[in-house]
């Protein structure tokens, strides 16, 4: 299937030119390399190679004979034109000597039946057909041929005129023929690689890239208009490129499929960073970590809301990486004021009475506070003295009571500011030797505390009036807040103990007090009492959000007479504590808040309940709402080397943080109470012209990945499957191991050959890895899962069940499979395992311990229940639902099989029917199934989340029976509505297709892209859509029902 596009820079999209024509040939061998399409120097043809020994022409035909050469007005329909050159492994259009007089010729690089490597020259014949028909090319005519090439050529590259001729690149020399008959100029290597891409600089020069990352600048050297040699230097490293592009004044693009994508530019001595496209491509393992929910209420959807993560083990080899994916609100950054080394504060004031803007920013340092003034064209200056503020030391708090008046806060002072005439009305200073600890303002109310120890409130009004001051019997005060909500209330939060106290504002007597946390470590830093969620009431309930030293942040409804918490919900953020500071919120009267810390988020309240978005702030130490003439609705963000103003975004996106890990990352497993990651991987270095491969598995920390312990297999071992468990050891109580399975590469086929190892760690003291036991197996471990404490290793052709006695595997019972096991889904109460077959599709199995309700049955069994009879490449399996199972398999689709347990007759129980499959058109390579709580009227059920290879994530979700007729109705009508590009039509692009069977459509299958694309309709359109639904799309609101269910399914991501 092919189709063209144009570039329109009006609209900033591609634009389809031609609509597809699907070249599918069932009966034709697939082409054993990539999918090629050639380009003739003349742009009079195009070859597309598709099929092994089928080369397709498609003539560029222009309608006028006078039009400059080179120019066309439309592609010709395709030309399918045999040749006896197989196994082809480059091919490309050669330059012609004379352009008005040379057919187009084609070489080909290909392996005969003897396995040597043979290049050829042929000549294409082509004649245009009558009017309305296609016309005629052949390759017969083969002008030169020789099959003495080096084993290793892999690519060939044409030489453009003066010289002519043509490149081959192979592991240990390049060789140049000016004509394929005549003996090559060929020069060695200094060492052996293999290219993997190039491009042409000019007619002497190009860029070449190997397989190990290395950008090679090659230069043919003539000598009298002649070549007489080559010369080639190596520029420095990049991503291991799939493509290269030269974009003219020495930038060149570097297309990576197997780690980010690059534009480098050429400088003397090497190569230049210039941009980084992030690519997260291919995903070979991922994991769920779920840091935004660890309290006791149980798991819930927090993807959507960024705290929620999942880390993926993605690049191979030097690209090598774990990549860290969540979902949150990205910040776009306008400008930055300066650079300014360690900025811990950062307040924005209005330097005019009645002004709607901010103007001014007032810095924070450790020593010092500065202030910068902003005009409404974008000039900034920085005030040696302003509006009588205190520079001369660090700000506390900048807290503007009215249009006319603030008040500054310092460790040495408090001091009230008439802003109309730039004079100080009053000051407040400390005793001499105590300091100012830290301050919370509201209103007319000011709350400091005086070296931790005493607590004191002013009234603010024309002038600083010390109510009250009072010590606490709970020690040293680490944190104060008084809030608009409850200006009739204050809170303290103490160093040496859990808890906070609620005083009275007018008097400071204790009201209440309210433990956080049993933890020792938790000690609150930051308080904050804001309406984070709009009410149906007149009074909406505030939240209080109390952020502790460990980095998490706890939550309460609170009442705003009474200050009685409830519904205490505990998040984490990160592993160091969150400063919590207010923003405008996106509805009148409503808050969001912005945490600080080493996972910097933004919160705030979403259909009923508070969302922690992740934002891309990393290295934010304070930001303070700065609404600008010229940037309105800003933050002004502090980092530790300067200061930035930047708008929030409206809508959620996906962010990636990357950590180059150096080596291919196979296996990924997390476990939540060691807060680590277990990770399986594969190291490649070049040791002369040797390749040296070797794999570890390794414990790394959960926030900065930094590597805890790890352990080295043996030579010619590598990593297959990692998995964290809950094993029993001796039938005890369940303990806590990461067990890690593994295959040898050597190529010893004997029967009783050790084929791989099944391994067993401790997490001991320190975090260190303890290997506890090992177990040599004749098969590779291609799979590992835990039941009822045992452990299930998939090896070749068979499932198998250990238990761990004495620090030893002991095996209970087996199963046999059809070929090879490669993927194992458990769901224990059921204790059903689906095993993923390689060829055969799906078996379910269920285990079945020794009973003492049958004392006779001593033996433990593997009993087939299920299985899906039908052919299938299986690449993953999940279990999604009641007796349902989602597998992927390696042709791109998608299967949802069920079984039915009260089917009348045996084999009908047995038999795992599809009753759902789509074509995703990527290949799976992990599902993850999840558990999350959803509303009653939810409308989709998320179930699982899948990696592929080509980088994408997907959320996978069952949709209610209430709106599965709807949702189907709905795509069939959006189908034709929405454009695609090639205007492929959506039914057969996501139907069903395998080697053996083809569907029309997808079944029982939604494409929630395609069903959000509703929202992007027209008002009119939408309401045809609506229309045509019918009585089903009425029951459900008609078209604002609709629209509300389409914005909730977008909400999902």
């Amino acid at each position: 299937m092919y189709f063209t596009a144009a570039w329109d820079p009006g609209s900033n999209q591609l634009q389809t030119e031609n609509s597809y024509l699907d070249q599918a040939d069932k009966t034709s061998r697939d082409s054993p390399t990539q999918a090629k399409c050639l380009i003739d120097p003349t742009n009079a043809f195009i070859a597309m190679l598709l099929y092994d020994g089928i080369v397709t022409i498609m003539p560029l035909i222009s309608n006028s004979k006078k039009k400059a050469l080179g120019s066309f007005d439309f592609i010709g329909g395709p030309i399918p034109t045999r040749i006896s050159d197989l196994f082809i492994r480059s091919c490309t259009f050669l330059y012609p000597h004379r352009t008005d007089k040379d057919p187009a010729r084609l070489a080909f690089l290909f392996e005969d039946s003897q396995q040597r490597v043979c290049l050829s020259v042929r000549a294409l014949d082509y004649s245009a057909g009558a009017s309305g028909e296609s016309g005629s090319a052949d390759l017969e005519n083969v002008l030169a041929m020789r099959d003495d090439i080096e084993l290793g050529a892999s690519h060939l590259i044409p030489v453009p005129g003066p010289v002519h001729g043509i490149l081959v690149l192979a592991e240990t020399k390049i060789f140049y023929f000016r004509d394929v008959d005549d003996s090559p100029i060929e020069q060695p290597l200094q060492k052996a690689t293999q290219f993997v891409a190039w491009t042409e600089l000019d007619e002497f020069r190009w860029l070449m890239a190997d397989e190990y990352g290395t950008l090679y600048l090659f230069m043919l050297l003539l000598d009298d208009s002649k070549v007489s040699g080559w010369k080639m230097d190596a520029l420095g490293k990049t991503s291991r490129a799939s493509v290269l592009v030269y974009l003219d004044g020495g930038h060149v693009f570097i297309g990576s499929h197997q780690g980010d994508s690059q534009v480098m530019r050429i400088v003397p001595g090497g190569l230049e960073l210039i941009q980084t496209i992030s690519n997260i491509a291919p995903i070979l393992d991922f994991a769920i970590m779920d840091m935004g929910n660890r309290s006791a209420e149980g798991q819930t959807n927090e993807y959507s809301s960024g705290q929620a993560r999942l880390v993926t083990g993605s690049g191979v080899f030097d690209d090598g990486s774990l990549r860290s994916v969540r979902s949150g609100v990205g910040l776009e950054e306008q400008g930055i004021v300066g650079d300014m080394d360690n900025a811990i504060n950062i307040f924005a004031l209005r330097s005019t009475p009645g002004s709607k803007y901010d103007d001014l920013l007032l810095v924070s340092f450790i020593n010092e506070s500065r202030a910068f003034t902003f005009s409404a064209d974008g000039e900034i200056e920085e005030q040696a003295d302003c509006l009588s503020l205190r520079l001369t030391e660090s700000t506390l708090l900048i807290h503007p009571i009215d249009e006319h008046h603030f008040v500054q806060v310092t460790p040495s002072s408090a001091r009230l500011v008439d802003i109309e005439s730039s004079m100080m009305l009053d000051e407040w200073s400390v005793p001499t030797g105590q300091s100012i600890t830290s301050a919370s303002a509201s209103g007319t109310s000011l709350l400091i505390a005086i070296d931790g120890l005493e607590l004191g409130i002013f009234a603010l009004r024309g002038k600083m009036t010390l109510r009250k001051t009072r010590q606490f019997p709970e020690g040293q005060i680490a944190c104060v807040h008084v809030s608009e909500v409850a200006p009739h209330m204050c809170l303290v939060g103490f160093w040496q103990s859990h808890e906070i106290v609620i005083v009275k504002a007018d008097d400071l007597t204790t009201m209440k007090k309210q433990r956080i946390s049993d933890d020792p470590t938790s000690i609150p830093r930051s308080m904050l009492l804001k309406n984070l969620l709009p009410s149906n009431n007149a009074t909406p309930t505030p939240t209080l959000l109390v952020s502790m030293a460990t980095g998490e942040v706890v939550t309460f409804a609170a009442d705003p007479e009474t200050m009685a918490l409830s519904s205490q919900k505990s998040t984490v953020l990160g592993t160091e504590q969150a400063n919590l500071i207010p923003v405008p919120g996106r509805e009148a009267g409503l808050s969001n808040v912005f945490a600080t810390c080493d996972h910097p988020s933004l919160i705030y309240g979403s259909e009923g309940r508070i969302v922690y978005s992740a934002v891309t702030a990393e290295k934010a130490t304070s930001v303070c709402s700065f609404n600008s003439e010229l940037y309105p609705g800003a933050l002004a963000i502090a980092t530790p080397e300067d200061i930035r103003i930047a708008l929030v975004d409206a809508e959620r996106t996906t962010h990636v943080q990357t950590l180059h890990v150096g080596e291919l990352v196979r296996r990924v497993a997390y476990s939540p109470s060691l807060k680590a990651f277990g990770i399986g991987t594969i190291h490649r270095r070049l040791l002369g012209t040797e390749e040296i491969v070797r794999s570890r598995f390794k414990l790394a920390d959960e926030v900065l990945f930094k590597e805890l312990d790890s352990f080295d297999l043996n030579e010619e071992e590598l990593v297959e499957s990692v998995i964290r468990a809950e094993v029993k050891e001796d039938e005890g109580d369940l303990v806590e191991r990461f067990i890690v399975g593994t295959t040898y590469m050597d190529d010893n086929e004997q029967d009783d050959a050790i084929r791989g190892r099944i391994l067993v760690f401790a997490v001991v003291t320190g975090r260190a890895l303890r290997l506890i036991t090992e177990l040599p197996v004749k098969g590779a471990c291609r799979a590992l899962a835990c039941i009822d404490g045992r452990i299930i290793a998939a090896l070749i052709k068979t499932v198998v069940i250990y238990a761990l006695n004495s620090s030893r595997l002991q095996k209970l019972c087996t199963y046999r499979t059809s070929t090879a096991p490669i993927d194992l889904a458990v769901h224990e109460p059921t204790k059903q395992i689906a095993i993923a077959d390689l060829m055969k599709s799906i078996s379910i199995v269920t285990y079945r311990p020794p009973s003492s309700d049958t004392p006779h049955e001593t033996s433990h069994k593997l009993e087939e229940t299920g299985r899906h009879f039908q052919t299938a490449w299986s690449t993953a399996v999940a279990r999604v639902g009641v007796d349902m199972w989602l597998e992927s398999d390696a042709e791109g689709n998608l299967i949802v099989l069920a079984q039915d347990p009260h089917a009348l007759t045996a084999d009908d129980k047995r038999r795992l029917r599809a009753i759902s499959e789509i074509r995703l058109g990527e290949m799976v390579n992990r599902i993850r199934p999840i558990k999350v709580t959803v509303a009653p009227t939810a409308v989709v059920a998320p179930s699982a989340f899948m990696a592929t290879v080509e980088g994408g994530v997907y959320l996978f979700g069952l949709i209610a029976p209430a709106y599965l007729d709807l949702m189907i109705r709905l795509q069939t009508a959006l189908a034709p509505r929405v454009a695609s590009l090639g205007n492929i039509p959506f039914n057969k692009y996501r139907a069903y297709r395998s080697q053996v069977r083809e569907a029309d459509e997808p079944e029982r299958f939604v494409d929630g892209e395609l069903v959000e694309e509703f929202l992007n309709l027209s008002a009119s359109e939408q309401e045809q859509v609506v229309e045509e639904l019918g009585a089903v799309a009425q029951e459900k609101g008609g078209l604002e029902g609709i629209r509300e269910m389409v914005e909730s399914l977008r909400r999902l991501h």
